[in-house]
């Protein structure tokens, strides 16, 4: 489908690419006495499976350097009815990915007259990542985590990437972000693919809240501004984001002992 330009696919990304460069974000050419520590970057997130589908979570952390940037910022984007997108990294242009990754899917839809696989959606994502990799080589590192409900396999999947855009799929969980080691290594004790979906949700506060105890930019629970990790199961129904509410009596039960 052509508007106006010269492509004719069914790709957002790639549209912008060819016809409409100028729109299509674009922080490689900054200057050499750019610092990318003063931009906010994101900490942790994490994805895992369970028994119902794959659970995605993220803290609300950004911080600059040393400093806090943001105590409520948003990591995990939905970008269909049943795939999620987790950011880390430099914040701006991890966010604008989400968006566009987003758009991409609906345009694909909208031109092909049905959805894209969820194979085909971690190749969109490892496209944009391969985008972004001049911008990562000045410091604007973009590492996300992408999961979602394979309808056609009936099951949930996840993927990693590096910044060159290699996609990885895992088995079981991921986790990534400055607190990334320790969540993993909480998961590595808690998760298995079978569990239920409170049994998750236990796993994924827990890991979050291993993380914050060891790692100063990662947020975990903050109780007294009312501000909590986001928390979004992705099922065959599609994707539930879980209530404060709902974390923050889960979180009571961890710092308590509860199971």
């Amino acid at each position: 489908m052509r508007f106006g330009g010269t492509y004719d696919g069914s790709s957002f990304f790639e549209l912008l690419s060819s016809d409409y460069a100028g729109l299509r974000p674009d922080f490689s050419g900054l200057s050499e006495s750019f610092d990318p520590a003063k931009l906010p970057h994101g900490t942790t997130v994490l994805a895992f499976k369970y028994r119902d589908g794959v659970l995605v979570a993220g803290d609300r952390l950004a911080t600059e350097g040393h400093r806090v940037a943001s105590r409520d910022i948003e990591k995990v984007f939905p970008t269909d009815s049943h795939s999620l997108m987790a950011i880390a990294g430099a914040a701006g242009p991890a966010i604008e990915m989400a968006r566009i990754m987003r758009i991409e899917l609906e345009h694909y839809e909208k031109i092909e007259g049905e959805p894209l696989e969820l194979d085909g959606k971690a190749n969109k994502l490892s496209q944009m990542v391969r985008a972004n990799l001049p911008a990562a080589m000045q410091g604007l590192v973009v590492v996300p985590l992408f999961a979602g409900y394979d309808t056609r396999r009936s099951q949930g999947r996840l993927w990693k990437f590096d910044v060159t855009g290699g996609r990885y799929e895992e088995t079981d969980y991921e986790s990534t972000g400055s607190g990334g080691l320790y969540a993993s290594e909480s998961l590595k004790k808690s998760q298995s693919n079978d569990m239920s979906r409170g049994e998750s949700l236990h796993s994924a506060v827990q890991a979050l809240t291993d993380a914050s105890d060891e790692d100063r930019a990662t947020g975990g629970v903050d109780l007294r501004r009312g501000i909590y990790p986001i928390v979004c199961f992705c099922t065959d129904a599609g994707i539930d984001r879980v209530s404060d509410a709902d974390v923050a009596s889960v979180y009571r039960s961890v710092v308590g002992g509860g199971s």
